[in-house]
């Protein structure tokens, strides 16, 4: 469960990789039979005794929940979620919040807040945002269970492999991409999500400074002239 020291641990964990140039790529993995159930409701019933009712705790614990969100879109390094199990609510929303999604054919998918009175306007924000809006809102509104062959019809994940493969492929695409230019994915992550916020034009005049300044980096002029040289080129990740 994403209780307020398991928020707290992402958060310094992914502070960490952010500053550490080693980092090519990011898998967010679990154990067991649940990839993620959400916020801890235990924690958050406790502190129903607090003398303001909890309203200070839960205040502190959806920015906080927030904050390691916005944290995985703004690493520089793409972030893959490899989803064994069940992922629920809010660890709904941390799938949909990952660059790229990894399922095994056991992994299931629900927002389920309406069922208890709850309904998950935060997990919302990041679903709402990677599958269409009538599949975002029949999750939020039934609070049904999909497995992941819908999950990836609509997009929630990208690919479904069997269970017993769910590592090799995960680490399989992760090492795809981490042979990439690091500095190149970087550029391209950030614009990525730069622009999805802006409108069309803008979008485009944001993306076309991105891609020149692109053109202007080293890897790039090696990455082109490789291709034209009909050779592998040699990242410096600059």
């Amino acid at each position: 469960a994403l209780s307020f020291a398991m928020l707290g641990a992402l958060a310094d964990a992914l502070a960490a990789i952010a500053a550490d140039a080693r980092v090519r790529v990011v898998i967010l993995a679990a154990e067991g039979p649940v990839f993620c159930a959400g916020h801890d409701l235990r924690e958050i019933t406790a502190h129903r005794a607090d003398p303001d009712g909890g309203r200070a705790f839960f205040d502190a614990a959806m920015r906080r929940c927030a904050q390691v969100m916005q944290a995985i879109v703004a690493l520089p390094q793409p972030v893959i979620a490899q989803v064994q199990g069940v992922a629920t609510a809010a660890g709904c929303q941390l799938v949909a919040t990952c660059d790229l999604a990894v399922a095994s054919e056991e992994a299931r998918f629900c927002t389920p807040g309406v069922d208890i009175g709850l309904f998950c306007s935060t997990p919302a924000v990041a679903l709402s945002r990677v599958v269409a809006a009538k599949a975002a809102m029949e999750m939020l509104l039934t609070g049904e269970m999909i497995g992941a062959e819908h999950a990836e019809r609509i997009a929630l994940v990208n690919r479904v492999v069997p269970q017993a493969q769910l590592v090799e492929q995960t680490m399989a695409l992760a090492a795809h991409i981490a042979a990439r230019s690091a500095h190149t994915v970087q550029i391209g992550k950030a614009a990525f999500h730069r622009q999805r916020g802006l409108p069309l034009e803008q979008a485009y005049e944001h993306c076309a400074a991105v891609m020149t300044r692109n053109l202007l980096a080293e890897d790039a002029i090696e990455g082109i002239g490789a291709f034209l040289d009909k050779r592998q080129p040699v990242w410096r990740d600059r």
